[in-house]
């Protein structure tokens, strides 16, 4: 199994406080991991800085995917790579429909234009994973949306986008219990040996159906445990203080 994205003694700063303490971590091609953690860990601003938000600076340490360091590049250019991001709040887009945002976003990521057959079957595929009316792509992209169609969105522009590591970030906010198993099932049905995801959550409620291959805990901008399914359940019970404890933080 090849390493898709490796993160070495990672720190970053924003303003003059640093965030990131020292982050390590590597994903193998294939792998589903989880990030768990209290609030304002570090968790979402390690999602932001993988993909170059020029709000942080990295201090020290390196970002290698598939091999190499991404650091130097912008946003865009990491995203043709084959990383994407689904945000915990996402931008509404008054105006601009879902249908062409969506066909505009597969150009830029294609270098080309794609044929409208092609286009509509693709969108057709990963329309049915969501459960989404045809008349979803008509609308503004978010523009009044619930927060399920919100995280509905962010999951079709996964599925047309197929990028080799998806970052989820707190996906599951907001969600009741069906709209958490429709975009459940449409992270599912994106994995494969060669998609790796980054789950990033507070509940273990979504690990239900997104099973991860590992979890870590996220604690004072470094990860303080990694472990399996066990992990989560003992965190649903017990909280975070005994990792806290261990780690000589409380």
């Amino acid at each position: 199994m090849s390493i898709l994205l490796e993160i070495r003694d990672l720190r970053a700063v924003v303003g003059e406080k640093e965030i990131l303490k020292g982050v390590n971590l590597r994903i193998g091609s294939g792998e589903v991991h989880a990030i768990m953690g209290p609030n304002g860990s570090g968790k979402s601003t390690l999602s932001n800085i993988i993909l170059g938000h020029p709000k942080y600076t990295v201090t020290s340490g390196d970002i290698l995917f598939q091999g190499q360091s991404i650091l130097t590049l912008p946003t865009d250019e990491r995203a043709r790579l084959g990383i994407f991001l689904s945000f915990q709040y996402p931008t509404a887009l008054p105006g601009v429909s879902i249908g062409n945002f969506l066909k505009s976003i597969l150009k830029a990521h294609r270098g080309k234009d794609v044929p409208v057959r092609e286009f509509k079957a693709e969108l057709k595929s990963a329309m049915s994973l969501l459960d989404v009316p045809d008349s979803f792509i008509s609308r503004y992209v978010n523009d009044g949306f619930s927060g399920g169609e919100k995280k509905k969105a962010e999951i079709l522009q996964m599925s047309l986008l197929k990028p080799a590591l998806s970052i989820l970030d707190e996906t599951d906010s907001g969600l009741d219990i069906d709209a958490l198993r429709i975009v459940s099932a449409g992270i599912t049905a994106n994995q494969s040996p060669e998609r790796s995801i980054l789950l990033i959550t507070h509940y273990q409620r979504m690990l239900n159906y997104v099973v991860p291959d590992f979890i870590h805990v996220f604690a004072d901008g470094r990860i303080l445990e990694t472990g399996g399914k066990e992990l989560s359940l003992k965190l649903e019970e017990q909280g975070y203080d005994w990792i806290l404890e261990k780690a000589g933080m409380k």
